[in-house]
């Protein structure tokens, strides 16, 4: 299951009307996915709506600065310097060295799937993935991106999220993944009251019929949710009930590192939403 693809240079910079030399970079980049991870120049130029003789010189000098790797078969791939850069981010390194040791506690519990993942706009990306071999199949990868309304993680931090921001993913359109995906504004809305009730969040089938996710909302030191921890499981034999302690108590142990004044409080006042 793959989300569509957008067109080359959507929302990009432009001066007079024109793609900037920045834009036209980033839809270098925006060219390549876990679908597509090596390119030739040709596939670059056409997915990135350049000319050839434009994406051929930029594509040279992101080589030479280390953003790309050209292999011996002359096909290109993101390159290694982009991710030191990355791991700057401060939702990046820093949030998974701090969630490390709760990852892998809550990995122990079940040795099914862990992910520690952030909320961009109305997407989740996700930034840590523990799995076992034999555990359920997912669909998610460490730098992959879902829609917040489907997975466990994205309703643990829409729920508390900025009112405006929840509007627009209640406002919609919600796409259905499953017969069990929400999508109405007004059940989603219900959820995410419930969400801020409990204090975890369930995605029962709607990515896969046959996955089960347990989430959980990481706060940061103003008390903003910063991240969310989930638990993915097989639908048949497991109860959310079961894996509701370990994911809010994982999740707790997360925005307790990170120094939520809510972490802090008794727990029972930490599940209350703003």
């Amino acid at each position: 299951m793959t989300a569509a693809r957008k067109p080359a240079a959507s929302g990009r910079p432009r001066r007079g009307g024109r793609p900037t030399v920045t834009s036209r970079v980033l839809d270098i980049l925006e060219a390549f996915s876990a679908e597509s991870a090596a390119l030739n120049i040709t596939q670059i130029a056409r997915r990135a709506g350049l000319p050839l003789s434009t994406a051929h010189r930029l594509v040279g000098e992101l080589a030479h600065w280390g953003a790309l790797e050209r292999d011996d078969r002359g096909l290109y791939r993101i390159g290694l310097r982009l991710f030191e850069v990355a791991a700057l981010a401060p939702r990046g390194f820093a949030l998974r060295e701090a969630a490390m040791p709760f990852l892998e506690d809550l990995y122990e519990a079940t040795h099914e799937n862990v992910h520690l993942a952030v909320l961009d706009g109305l997407d989740v990306v996700y930034i840590e993935r523990i799995s076992a071999r034999d555990a359920v199949h997912v669909l998610s990868r460490v730098g992959g991106r879902w829609p917040a309304h489907a997975t466990g993680v994205g309703l643990a931090m829409l729920a508390h999220a900025d009112p405006a921001l929840q509007e627009r993913a209640i406002a919609g359109p919600l796409r259905r993944f499953t017969d069990k995906t929400i999508t109405s504004g007004r059940q989603l809305r219900r959820v995410l009251a419930e969400v801020r009730r409990t204090g975890v969040a369930v995605s029962d089938g709607q990515v896969e019929t046959f996955a089960l996710s347990v989430g959980a909302p990481v706060f940061g030191p103003d008390d903003e949710v910063v991240a969310a921890v989930a638990i993915v499981v097989p639908s048949d034999g497991w109860d959310a009930r079961a894996l509701t302690p370990v994911v809010r108590a994982s999740a707790r142990g997360i925005s307790r590192a990170l120094g939520a004044p809510r972490a802090l409080r008794p727990p029972e006042t930490a599940l209350h939403g703003r």
